[in-house]
């Protein structure tokens, strides 16, 4: 039985510290050896949100074990990994640098192939560390700093369908819990006060619903969440605001996949339709179960990663340098890091003001 490839991961892209080792069975089905992730909300908390300089300086206390906690802990040895994977982007410039520079050394030290990883890639594909998943297949990534609908024709390929103009999804999450003084990460906090509250008690706005295809803005939603904040008398009306937030956010979503459905459906004509829903915000239960539904009414499978795979993490990075590993798709060590990396290079850059939407 030849060996099969163990590949080191490691992620340092914002503000986890994180190292995974993946390898794959006889056929071919990737496998977690391990995945060692290191928080640090308790350092950010107390900015309500992360600060680029104290998230480096973590980074730099913290990866050197990390990742011998995560090659330990495979049972494996050192010599036994075949390549090294690193987030080399999008991030923040002085996290991805650390994990960059740490995985470029490692992999000279033990002679072996370095592979750069783009972030968004390990989004896209991480659904097939527990889940089948043929290409091609619709992406709906959503994430602290990305909401995007892509089209996934293969490893490297990827067609952008829709795109937030201003705010991410998981950015407006956290920036409506800060205004409801909620601490840091505050989004997933949204949907426990969800629970208690009366959803039809405040009409907020759903911007561009009707037009911009499957683009999406959140940014005047956060506006005038900002307004009702400072009209809230008591605790009751704080979760009726939350539940009123969760519930348009679901519409939105609602209506703008239908329009993604389609879109893909014309560039691919695929013959299984394949929803994959990824990134920090599909561990988000009431999206969850809006997109199922929406996914049973349209014929479509809906596929996410593990709950523990949702959010940023090394068996993501480490999985797509397995599968560029096989390609021999190796990165030289001069590669540098990425602040701003889109999945399709092609498409346009919507964000800012005078952006024109039909």
């Amino acid at each position: 039985m030849s060996k099969k490839p163990l590949i080191l991961g490691i992620e340092s892209s914002c503000d986890e510290t994180a190292a995974s080792l993946v390898t794959e069975n006889d056929v071919g089905k990737p496998i977690v050896l391990t995945n060692i992730i290191s928080s640090q909300v308790d350092i950010h908390k107390e900015f309500g949100g992360v600060v680029p300089e104290l998230a480096a300086r973590s980074h730099v206390e913290k990866i050197d074990l990390i990742v011998k906690k995560a090659i330990k802990e495979s049972g494996k040895k050192i010599e036994n990994i075949d390549a090294v994977a690193s987030t080399a982007g999008p991030g923040l410039i002085v996290c991805l640098s650390v994990g960059l520079s740490f995985g470029k050394a490692f992999a000279s030290s033990i002679n072996k192939p370095f592979i750069a990883v783009n972030h968004l890639e390990g989004h896209a594909i991480s659904p097939k560390l527990n889940s089948e998943l043929n290409f091609p297949y619709l992406l709906l990534l959503i994430s602290g700093g990305h909401t995007q609908y892509v089209s996934v024709q293969s490893l490297g390929n990827y067609k952008r369908l829709g795109t937030t103009i201003d705010d991410a999804l998981g950015e407006a999450y956290d920036k409506t819990a800060k205004l409801l003084g909620v601490e840091f990460p505050g989004g997933p906090q949204i949907e426990i006060l969800a629970r208690k509250g009366d959803s039809e008690k405040y009409k907020l706005p759903e911007p561009i619903i009707n037009k911009g295809g499957c683009n999406l803005s959140f940014a005047g939603l956060k506006t005038a969440v900002l307004k009702i904040t400072k009209t809230i008398k008591n605790e009751q009306d704080k979760f009726d605001l939350a539940a009123s937030f969760q519930k348009t956010i679901n519409k939105i979503l609602y209506k703008k996949t239908k329009i993604a459905f389609n879109e893909f459906e014309i560039l691919n004509n695929p013959k299984e339709k394949v929803f994959v829903i990824a990134g920090g915000v599909a561990s988000n239960e009431g999206i969850r179960s809006t997109l199922i539904s929406l996914c049973k009414k349209n014929n479509y499978k809906s596929i996410f990663p593990a709950l523990d795979l949702c959010g940023d993490n090394a068996a993501m990075i480490a999985l797509v340098g397995l599968e560029k590993f096989k390609s021999k798709k190796f990165s030289d060590l001069d590669h540098p890091a990425k602040p701003r990396w889109p999945l399709d290079e092609k498409a346009a850059f919507l964000k800012g003001a005078g952006v024109q939407l039909k």
